[in-house]
């Protein structure tokens, strides 16, 4: 019986010690560098916002906007690493870093970047965040539908009409002979802008409807269309009669596209034609915010995690194990 008592006495002097080594040596279950002055200050990701740039036949520009939050000590020598990759294939398409310099106040910061990728597919957008040479954490958004941007050499205040009383094309007889039917093309747009228009032209073709085969084509000068204005520009076109036509028409500034419409004319009324398009519009679109707290599986913000120091103790967790370690042990010898 001395010897179980011994063993328990053993027990609970453990527990006293390392309750003691809590209580006297704070480093003992802490992380020692905690109220270092000289330790770097946390720096953290908290939005990423991306807007579309300049936007080309081929590429596109991204502005890629990270925003740092910084709090407590200096951070020294960040900087912030910019990556887009392919989402398809995984291959890095450019890669850019900004150097930050030290952190030194307190809030939040943005740090921009231009990133230029191809316009197709889309891709993944990465800000690694770097103190010296350690990465202490990532941002990364997905964006997508980069071809559904309008090049900037594309871009016009003016369209075809899209609207059920007021049709893009709208197309009558002119007059009619043995063999040819004189059509009147008038094509219907409208400048949604601030500014007058100019320089803007229509191309008209018709296409036989069973063969395909182009039956006549004319074009005409639109002039200048003020803002929230309409313009309906005539041309007239002859066609062989009793046949039917698909009418596209083209709207052009500069030689540039701007603009398309297709219309329909049955001059055939035993086999009319109509157009049915179904249109589905996939607009630049950026993904949620994501970030992984520094790239190193740590805990996540707001998470206490209790730190080995330097000096000799025993953690919180080795105590409550050695209680009821001693409590078990001394119930099983009383018995």
């Amino acid at each position: 019986m001395n010897r179980e008592r011994i063993l328990a006495a053993g027990a609970v002097g453990v527990v006293v010690v390392a309750l003691l080594s809590a209580a006297v040596v704070p480093g003992a279950i802490t992380d020692p560098s905690a109220d270092d002055p000289e330790r770097p200050g946390p720096l953290r990701v908290v939005d990423m916002p991306i807007a579309p740039g300049q936007v080309d036949g081929e590429t596109a520009t991204l502005r890629v906007t990270p925003y740092l939050r910084h709090a407590g000590p200096t951070t020294p020598n960040v900087s912030v690493v910019f990556r887009a990759v392919d989402s398809e294939s995984g291959l890095v398409e450019t890669t850019r870093r900004v150097a930050v310099g030290d952190v030194t106040t307190d809030g939040e910061r943005p740090v921009s970047a231009n990133l230029t990728v191809e316009r197709e597919g889309g891709y993944h957008i990465e800000a690694i965040v770097y103190t010296d040479d350690r990465r202490i954490d990532t941002a990364r958004r997905t964006v997508s539908g980069l071809d559904a941007l309008t090049p900037a050499y594309a871009r016009s205040t003016v369209a075809f009409t899209d609207e059920e009383a007021l049709p893009a094309l709208s197309v009558g007889v002119e007059s009619t002979g043995e063999d040819q039917t004189t059509l009147r093309v008038a094509p219907s747009l409208v400048n949604r802008g601030d500014t007058a228009s100019e320089g803007l032209r229509v191309a008209v073709t018709l296409r036989q409807a069973e063969s395909n085969v182009v039956a006549a084509r004319t074009a005409v000068d639109v002039g200048t269309v003020q803002p929230g204005r309409t313009a309906s520009p005539e041309t007239t076109v002859s066609v062989p009669a009793e046949y039917n036509y698909y009418v596209d028409a083209v709207l052009y500034r500069d030689g540039v596209v701007v603009d398309t419409a297709r219309g329909a004319v049955n001059l055939d009324p035993s086999e009319p034609i109509s157009v049915n398009e179904t249109r589905r519009e996939v607009a630049f679109e950026a993904g949620d915010f994501e970030s992984d707290g520094g790239g190193s599986g740590g805990a996540p913000p707001g998470t206490e995690t209790a730190v080995s120091g330097g000096q000799p103790g025993f953690g919180a967790g080795l105590a409550v194990v050695a209680l009821l370690g001693a409590a078990l042990l001394a119930r099983r010898w009383s018995r």
